[in-house]
């Protein structure tokens, strides 16, 4: 059970009632993604991982992305949950971030259902929204959650956090 709060009819999420292992669910929120003036992504069929202290990350269909703009990129890295993830630059006209986004080609089983999915990370474009708001960037340079008004902290990744 969360210990979500209720505020001013607006329900808050800790992200220390976040699971570990982390969970997949399915999200209708509108999510989006802009950069080099254009909206590269537009989605209400994502899906969004929650892992004890971390922020959502989103990870959105292909078929919700101009992937023109997308190209594979340098390098790989490792989850215990999920697997091996690729990285992708985005580029749109002279407007280039390396490593922006990334994606698992074969996710292990209990994340199946994002395969090929993309997550961006916040802090590389220029704007990346949930419903219409304005995300912070998770605090760092690696794990890329996406912070709104409704969660609550502390997050993982800041210097310092690294044992968490």
């Amino acid at each position: 059970m969360s210990n979500a709060i209720q505020t001013a009819g607006a329900k808050t999420e800790s992200v220390w009632d976040y699971p570990r292992p982390p969970k997949l669910e399915p999200t209708a929120k509108q999510i989006r993604v802009e950069f080099g003036g254009t909206v590269i992504a537009d989605s209400r069929s994502a899906f969004r991982v929650l892992e004890t202290s971390h922020p959502p990350v989103y990870y959105i269909p292909p078929a919700d992305i101009a992937m023109q703009y997308l190209f594979k990129d340098t390098g790989d890295s490792y989850c215990e949950w999920k697997g091996r993830a690729s990285y992708h630059r985005v580029v749109v006209g002279e407007a280039r971030a390396g490593n922006a986004a990334w994606s698992y080609t074969n996710p292990t089983p209990a994340f199946r259902f994002i395969r090929d999915f993309i997550a961006f990370y916040p802090n590389k474009m220029d704007g990346c929204y949930v419903d219409g708001e304005r995300v912070v960037s998770q605090p760092g340079d690696f794990y890329g959650g996406w912070i709104t008004s409704d969660l609550v902290g502390p997050f993982k990744g800041a210097p310092g956090t690294r044992g968490w």
